[in-house]
């Protein structure tokens, strides 16, 4: 038995976008057509797809990592990556995730976002076989977020930033690809906001309900890199213009995952 180990560090963008909901995609500018966010599956290989809703991103050959809260509500036995089926053969949750309570998921956001400031909303999937016909995504190492735009996929829920997210907007629909800027960091945040025009990006967007654990990516001379993933936590009239979301950084508290990962020879 070969063994070796991965240290995840939160330079992940775990999305807390205010209040409460399940899992997310994107809501796009509602000046711009829906047509001009929408991407090919092929242009993001690496995303995994989970079952239902949610997805996850290829960080080695056999390994997907993703959000926790999107792999403990059913079992994950399969999931897809670049139009392929992958069976399952464990999914790893990190001990220190937490399932927010009820109560505080609802009205007053600070309960909620001290609460996910402090919880590990990480988890591994590993696969039975090594995926060969796909690159796992560079892991963000970097500290240098603010300011910079990143890039949002989702395949989830929709809407527009005037409305919100739309009523009956399904979890798992077309790909979508949006944009968005690191306005400010922390030492356990980076906080987003979804600006409208005419200050927004030609592509602005932000996850709604459908797409926890999809990857936020950062191009780093010229190749994306895997900074974090979708977490949102809203209900879908908050899903406008304006909304603040957070995002926790912390490279050695609730930011970072070690696990041993073992391979049979």
């Amino acid at each position: 038995m070969k063994r070796f180990w991965i240290e995840v560090w939160c330079c992940f963008l775990c999305i807390a976008v205010l209040a409460q909901s399940r899992v997310g995609a994107i809501v796009i500018r509602h000046d711009v057509s829906d047509s001009e966010y929408r991407v090919n599956l092929a242009e993001f290989p690496e995303v995994a797809y989970l079952p239902d809703e949610g997805h996850g991103v290829l960080i080695a050959t056999n390994w997907v990592l993703t959000a926790a809260h999107a792999t403990t509500w059913r079992p994950i036995r399969e999931l897809t990556i670049n139009g392929v089926t992958r069976l399952v053969e464990k999914v790893v949750v990190h001990p220190g995730y937490k399932k927010p309570p009820k109560e505080i998921q609802s009205g007053n956001a600070a309960p909620l976002l001290e609460f996910l400031a402090a919880s590990d909303d990480v988890a591994l999937i590993k696969l039975q076989q090594p995926v060969t016909d796909v690159t796992p995504v560079k892991i963000y190492r970097g500290s240098d977020e603010s300011g910079q735009v990143v890039e949002i996929i989702g395949a989830g829920a929709t809407g527009n930033g005037l409305v919100g997210q739309y009523p009956g907007s399904p979890h798992r629909g077309e790909l979508r690809h949006a944009h968005a800027r690191v306005n400010s960091t922390s030492e356990r945040w980076l906080e987003l906001s979804f600006e409208a025009p005419p200050n927004a990006l030609p592509r602005e967007g932000m996850p709604a309900d459908g797409d926890s654990g999809a990857p936020v990516l950062l191009n780093v001379q010229g190749r994306r890199n895997w900074p974090g993933w979708s977490r949102t936590n809203s209900p879908a009239a908050s899903f406008r213009y304006f909304v603040a979301v957070f995002t926790v950084r912390s490279p050695t508290k609730s930011g970072s995952l070690t696990t041993r990962i073992g391979s049979k020879e």
